[in-house]
């Protein structure tokens, strides 16, 4: 069994939890909040790619 990736799991877990959050906050109707969540999620996620990247190629 391989070793796993514990720091990059951890990533992909709040990318989750961030994108459950925007499911949250479109049942409160609260704009803010799911615009706040949107870009939080997607600058998280390109940070777990971009260390990916940065990962593979060195």
């Amino acid at each position: 069994m391989k070793n796993m990736n514990i720091p990059m799991f951890l990533l992909a877990v709040v990318v989750i939890l961030l994108f459950l959050a925007v499911g949250v906050a479109i049942a409160f109707r609260s704009v803010g909040f799911i615009l706040l969540f949107l870009f939080l999620g997607f600058i998280v996620m390109g940070l777990g790619i971009s260390l990916k990247r940065k990962k593979v190629t060195s």
